[in-house]
């Protein structure tokens, strides 16, 4: 225990009072003087429990990453391509005929069926032209009667030497040219009707209407450059797609070099994206690939067939088409979030080796397939790749790996 020396202290005169506020003093800085050593033993203490909590260095535990262990799987490529529907059927109606509009007879952007009226065009002049053709055929027909009876009569009286060889040919020919009088004038009588027909203009195919550009009073003529109006039938419709001719000299080289499967004609079938980002419902069907190379483009336009039964798609839309052009027996899939690219835009993985270190490996990869890169080399089935918890370690480092399951792994299609 330490005391404070009493040669220390200061030397008055202590008078009672003065003694008493001395003494006051003395007790205070004594009472503090003692509980100094216990202060100093508690710090002490403090001390020696912290440094016992401490880990030693180097021993810090292995950081927990999430992994994923690399395999093989059966993968059908597909190449998204750009596409523009077209109508299965179109019909431009343009008269036939020259004359004036009476009426109209369907609705503007309805469904009409093959062998709808849609125009009548004033039919007299036509009536009047059927009219005189028929007399035409009734008195080609009365002159083809007179010519016959006169050949049969000349032709007993021949045999009988009571007229001359002569007047009996020229009756002959007479009768032959007065059937054909009659053919020319049945012709000419099933032109008028014809002609008479088109007054009354009808659809060819079955469809839905576009706008009509005239109406009733229109003056028309025949075989005019201007359309009346259009039918498209829209279901099925043709989707019309372009693929770069380099992707197809590609495709064909790796299909030559057995890296991958050909896909069989009965399973080439396409799917649609719609402008706004959907998914079309109907499945289509490749049905033409194209043999030239559009020069100025550099492109080979495919068609498909795609059902269109509630009219979604309509002539002319873009969409974007998925087509299937090979399949893949042993493709190695990595989630895109394991994939890292430095400056020069190498890709590289983390992976996890045998004694549980990270390690960095350079990959080279092919195509996106959903949201997942497929890989060509750098990886191989059974490594360990590294997909959660970058922010926590370097190379070298120890980690614990714990496999997850990445959600949305499916694939929706490989772009090129």
């Amino acid at each position: 225990m330490l005391f404070y020396p009493s040669d220390r202290l200061p030397a008055t005169e202590i008078t009672p009072q003065r003694a008493q506020t001395s003494t006051s003093t003395s007790t205070k800085i004594c009472n503090r003087w003692r509980a100094l050593p216990l202060a100093l033993a508690f710090t002490g203490a403090l001390v020696a429990c912290s440094d016992k909590a401490a880990p030693a260095p180097g021993k810090a535990a292995p950081v927990k990453v999430g992994v994923i262990t690399v395999q093989s799987e059966s993968q059908t490529l597909t190449s998204v391509l750009p596409g523009r529907t077209s109508a299965f059927m179109n019909a431009e109606i343009r008269p036939q005929i020259s004359g004036i509009v009476q009426k109209r007879l369907f609705t503007e952007g309805a469904t009409v069926k093959a062998g709808q009226a849609l125009y009548q065009i004033d039919p007299s002049a036509y009536q009047v032209a059927e009219a005189s053709a028929q007399a035409a055929l009734a008195k080609a027909q009365a002159q083809a009667r007179t010519a016959q009876v006169n050949a049969q009569r000349n032709a007993e009286l021949v045999q009988i030497d009571a007229i001359s060889r002569q007047a009996y040919e020229e009756s002959q020919a007479s009768a032959q040219q007065s059937a054909s009088d009659v053919a020319v004038a049945q012709a000419a009588l099933q032109a008028a009707r014809i002609n008479l027909g088109y007054t009354r203009i009808t659809a060819p195919i079955a469809g839905r209407t576009s706008l009509s550009t005239v109406t009733p009073g229109a003056l028309v003529t025949a075989n005019q450059a201007g359309v009346l109006t259009t039918i498209a039938q829209i279901d099925p419709v043709y989707v019309d797609i372009t693929q770069s001719s380099t992707d197809l000299l590609q495709l064909k080289r790796e299909l030559a070099q057995g890296r991958f499967e050909r896909v069989g004609d009965s399973a080439a079938r396409i799917t649609l994206q719609l402008e706004d980002g959907s998914t079309y419902p109907h499945a289509g069907r490749l049905q033409f690939t194209g043999v030239n190379v559009n020069p100025s483009t550099g492109t080979v336009t495919l068609r498909a067939v795609v059902p269109n039964p509630n009219g979604v798609l309509m002539p002319g839309m873009y969409v974007q088409t998925l087509l299937p052009t090979g399949v893949s027996s042993d493709a190695l899939l990595l989630p895109q979030q394991a994939v890292t690219r430095d400056l020069a835009g190498k890709a590289s993985v983390l992976l996890v080796n045998a004694e549980h270190k990270v390690e960095r490996r350079s990959i080279e990869v092919d195509r996106a397939i959903g949201n997942r890169w497929m890989v060509d080399t750098g990886v191989a089935p059974g490594d360990t790749v590294i997909v959660d918890g970058f922010q926590r370690i370097k190379v070298g480092d120890t980690v614990s790996p714990q496999p997850v399951q990445l959600p949305g792994t499916v694939s929706t299609g490989a772009k090129r």
